[in-house]
């Protein structure tokens, strides 16, 4: 069981006040909006709900769970390998950009605060996906997986809707509204990613992927993907 220690770190980590720059991603939400397929609650709802069960945000968990997993059994080859699919697995620049650089951002602050010569060592390796870098740092200080894949996914839902409430526009309330119906989508994502092999990784949100190609040639972004 995770200490209330752990879980305030895990919580500080995945905080929007910790410095990995997710404000200024809307994972192609901008384009979404921009062409009117995210308008009100429930198509937001929706749009979140099909990138967690089956989307990029299911990738990022099945991604989170193997990391973990390669950590506490300290499998080198294993983690490798989640590292290298980390790397190559996104649909567009904009999407690798967004992982890649929050993953960066991550192991800068974690290693500056948290040190640990095995964080330092996956930051010295070269570019790192976000859930990769915070499965490693959550695994190397005893937090359980359950407790991480629920926060992880609650901060990937939550950039979201942060985005979606700022450039629809929709107000505070709105927002909490599409945070609320997620919890019932959220363990169902989990439960998903937890039994699914690297090698069965995959995604089925087309239309997520076309708009976060069509967003690097908008013509007005306030959002980097």
């Amino acid at each position: 069981m995770t200490s209330p220690a752990a879980l305030y770190q895990l919580m500080t980590w995945l905080s929007p006040s910790f410095p990995v720059g997710a404000y200024a991603f809307s994972h192609g939400l901008e384009r979404a909006i921009e062409a009117d397929r995210v308008t009100d609650v429930a198509s937001a709802t929706d749009w979140i709900s099909d990138l967690v069960l089956r989307g990029s945000g299911q990738v990022d968990l099945v991604l989170l769970h193997q990391a973990f997993a390669a950590t506490v059994s300290d499998d080198k080859t294993s983690l490798s390998a989640v590292i290298e699919l980390g790397q190559a697995l996104w649909p567009s620049l904009e999407i690798r950009t967004e992982s890649l650089a929050q993953g960066e951002a991550f192991l800068r602050v974690a290693c500056a605060c948290w040190p640990s010569t095995a964080l330092q060592a996956l930051k010295d390796d070269g570019d790192v996906a976000y859930p990769v870098a915070v499965a490693v740092c959550a695994a190397l200080h005893d937090i359980d997986i359950d407790s991480l894949a629920m926060a992880y996914a609650h901060a990937f839902t939550a950039n979201l809707t942060s985005a979606i409430v700022r450039l629809v526009p929709l107000g505070q309330t709105d927002g909490q509204r599409i945070t609320r119906q997620l919890l019932d989508v959220m363990p169902k994502a989990i439960a998903r990613a937890a039994a699914t092999p690297l090698d069965d990784i995959a995604s089925a949100s087309l239309m997520s992927d076309i708009y976060s190609m069509q967003h690097e040639i908008q013509y007005t972004r306030l959002f980097r993907s």
